[in-house]
């Protein structure tokens, strides 16, 4: 299982404001949205970065990432194995020598970290061979397509040294790493791809260095998690509710439906090369009678007018969501805001017939 981690922001207030960290837990085998681990609220008024450094970490805002990690652990904790994975802003070392027994860790570098034997570690990976060279398929994002990219990978296993500043001197004084490098071979213009993965999973070949940087890959689900919530989905960036616990209470409560329109995006097409999700991933036992009913009125005659996936499935009522919001079933496939019109129309459904049963009731 892989648990993902980030930030964001969902109210904007000069150079603070407040901010968003949920960590989701994904499959790390399919990719699937397994749901929603915790979720945490953040309030930036700015600050000089000289008075941040000299706290210890417990008052630092990036405790986050260590409170991130420990909600993972304790709530996936059946998991076969954990992975904790997080982007640039998590590189820090409180989050490495605090981090769960029980769990792993692949945060991308952003800091030029001293060794432990007072080399510096962006120069050590820099020195090195590489390893070998594969190919990467990098998603869409704004501003660029999907692409297929060559790289260059390279790996070592590195002893970082504590940070000298003291608010620090608490923790241990080393922590081994395993660290993979990845950079890109003849990039496009301006779009170079160059990951520094710090990991505590063994690398000792190019298959496992591989490995990690498709776990880190995985990372990409909490972006589009992000666009749902935002521009792309509710546009949680637009309320206008000024009431700090009523806005973070429906906050919440987005993150949740966010959540589930993408895990609804995920298995739109069933299970191909993996195995298909439980419906109740997204929904009550008591939404499976609607959702059949539903697909009922919405099948045509022809094969591809029908739904192709086994009832009690997730695809299956993904299929149904997507038809609710308006795709026919011919022409590509329905993305976040088409599954989230149909999610809302499938609840507003529900409530109505949930209505008219208590009033049959009276």
């Amino acid at each position: 299982m892989l648990a993902i981690q980030d930030t964001t922001v969902v109210k904007s207030e000069g150079g603070g404001g407040l901010y968003l960290h949920p960590t989701i837990a994904l499959d790390a085998e399919d990719g699937a949205i397994l749901g929603l681990v915790e979720a945490m609220f953040l309030k930036r008024t700015g600050g000089r970065r000289g008075e941040r450094r000299a706290k210890p970490w417990r008052e630092k805002e990036s405790r986050r990432w260590i409170e991130g990690a420990r909600a993972a652990a304790k709530v996936c904790a059946a998991a076969r194995s954990l992975t904790i994975v997080a982007d640039r802003e998590s590189d820090i070392y409180a989050a490495f020598a605090l981090r769960p027994a029980e769990a792993h860790l692949i945060v991308r570098a952003a800091q030029d970290r001293s060794l432990e034997d007072d080399g510096r570690l962006f120069e050590r990976l820099d020195a090195l061979n590489e390893a070998g060279r594969a190919r990467l398929e990098l998603p869409a994002k704004p501003g660029r397509r999907p692409r297929q990219a060559t790289l260059a990978v390279r790996f070592l296993k590195a002893v970082l040294a504590r940070p000298k500043n003291r608010a620090d001197a608490d923790l241990q004084g080393t922590i081994e790493v395993h660290v993979v490098d990845l950079r890109e071979i003849d990039p496009p213009p301006g779009e170079s791809l160059h990951w520094r993965l710090l990991c505590t999973h063994p690398v000792a070949d190019l298959k496992q260095a591989l490995a990690v940087a498709d776990l880190y890959r995985r990372r990409w689900a909490i972006e589009q998690l992000f666009r749902t919530l935002k521009t792309k989905g509710f546009d949680v960036e637009a309320l206008r509710v000024e009431d700090e616990r009523a806005r973070e209470n429906l906050l919440t409560a987005t993150l949740v439906a966010a959540v589930a329109v993408q895990q609804l995006v995920h298995a739109r097409d069933g299970a191909p090369g993996g195995r298909l999700r439980p419906v109740l991933d997204a929904f009550e036992a008591q939404d499976i009678p609607l959702l059949e009913a539903y697909c009922k009125t919405l099948e045509g005659r022809t094969e591809r007018q029908k739904n192709p996936h086994p009832k009690g499935s997730l695809a299956y009522a993904s299929w149904v969501c997507a038809r609710l919001g308006g795709w026919t079933g011919y022409y590509g496939k329905p993305g976040p805001v088409v599954m989230l019109l149909g999610l809302t129309k499938f609840q507003n459904g529900k409530h109505a017939l949930q209505a008219l049963a208590q009033f049959n009731d009276v």
